[in-house]
């Protein structure tokens, strides 16, 4: 087998496991909950320790990608997220499961924009889309993951045991497929920050990031306990596992889709389908609605960050990894935001109001997306008339 595609293979495994482990906590969010006696302000204040310790993690991000090989900051970003999930579940105070989730988070934050990194690089020496088929495999991983949940909480198995399988199964596999990552792909050039005037091209994507983690984040901590406490399903699992399902099915697809319409038309398309998912589960908040609804925003967001993250990997001012660690910085601002805000919303409305943030911010996907293609097309013309006069 060639290298490439054992660096393909390996790279998989990684963004696989990584839905896996998060959707292993996400899952258990509705567990935790209860086990600590949280009301929803609560557990929206403790789920905020989350984005704040990642938009920490963002800069020490960029200095690692730019500073090492990627193969490093990721390896060790996956090790100090595994070790800090098998925690989670021994926490028994607030205040110790928001420092094990300070750590979890800020590691993760490193170890994505690390594997995001290589992604990209690797992106480069293939002739066919594939950055896609990755967060396909991760949203594969959190299906799965999840499904694993499921079963386990059938079976009531603690949840002790259950994040300590699989922090051990994430750091066995991490030492086993460091050797077959890329390596030499630290980048010479665009890896410093300038204070001055925003460059649009990030700006821009970075909004479309932002409107994608408000849903997107919002999605993973709190469909559970919408399907528990608003659809009233016992098994509250069933509806993040039809998310994540989605998800999945949406980012494999991904790639022929753009090919065949066009980044564009697929931005448009994912605000579409975020806004009427949400509204369905609001409308009919029954289990069947629900589940369509939640089919719908899991097929609308699964796009939007691989095809933005492609996208940064363009960027002419910036490195791939500084321009993703950039963009990755709205898209903190938008899970800092949205899962705490849906909390309160939840506390002094209800669960089911404050879902219609969500639907909001997938609106504005449209708008902003076509903001972005018109500034480009105007630059791309702008371009043209220069080579002319030049030629």
């Amino acid at each position: 087998m060639q290298l490439i595609q054992k660096q393909r293979i390996f790279l998989s495994l990684f963004f696989f496991l990584s839905g896996f482990n998060f959707s292993s906590w996400a899952s258990r969010i509705p567990t935790i909950k209860q086990a600590l006696n949280l009301n929803e302000a609560e557990l929206g204040t403790i789920l905020l320790t989350m984005p704040i310790s990642s938009l920490i993690g963002v800069p020490l991000s960029g200095w690692l990608v730019s500073r090492f090989e990627t193969r490093i900051p990721l390896s060790v970003g996956f090790l100090l997220n595994s070790i800090a999930l098998s925690f989670i579940g021994l926490a028994s105070t607030p205040v110790a499961l928001a420092m094990v989730l300070f750590m979890f988070s800020l590691s993760m934050r490193i170890f994505n924009i690390s594997v995001n990194t290589q992604a990209i690089t690797l992106q480069k020496q293939f002739d066919k889309k594939i950055n896609g088929s990755f967060h396909g495999l991760w949203s594969t991983g959190g299906i799965i993951g999840v499904g694993f949940t499921t079963l386990l909480i059938s079976l009531d198995v603690p949840m002790v045991p259950h994040l300590i399988t699989v922090s051990v199964i994430s750091v066995l596999a991490t030492i086993i497929s460091f050797r077959y990552l890329l390596q030499n792909d630290r980048s010479t050039s665009g890896n410093k920050l300038t204070l001055s005037k925003p460059d649009p091209y990030i700006l821009f994507l970075g909004l479309l990031v932002f409107f994608a983690a408000v849903c997107e984040g919002g999605m993973f901590d709190w469909s559970g306990i919408y399907f528990q406490q608003v659809v009233k399903e016992d098994v509250f699992t069933v509806g993040y596992l039809t998310f994540m399902a989605f998800m999945a099915l949406s980012r494999f697809m991904s790639d022929l889709i753009i090919d065949r319409i066009g980044m564009a038309t697929t931005y448009m398309l994912s605000g579409v389908f975020i806004f009427s998912g949400i509204m369905l589960a609001i409308l009919f908040p029954t289990f069947w609605p629900a589940m369509i609804g939640f089919s719908l925003v899991g097929f609308g967001t699964a796009s939007v960050i691989p095809m933005t993250y492609t996208l940064a990997g363009a960027s002419k001012t910036y490195s791939p990894g500084i321009a993703i660690s950039l963009i990755a910085t709205f898209g903190i601002v938008g899970m800092l935001i949205g899962p705490p805000l849906i909390g309160y919303l939840a506390h002094a409305f209800n669960l089911k109001i404050s879902f219609i943030a969500f639907a909001l911010a997938g609106f504005m996907l449209i708008p902003f997306s076509r903001m972005f293609f018109k500034m480009q097309r105007s630059e791309n013309e702008v371009y043209e008339v220069e080579t002319r006069e030049v030629a």
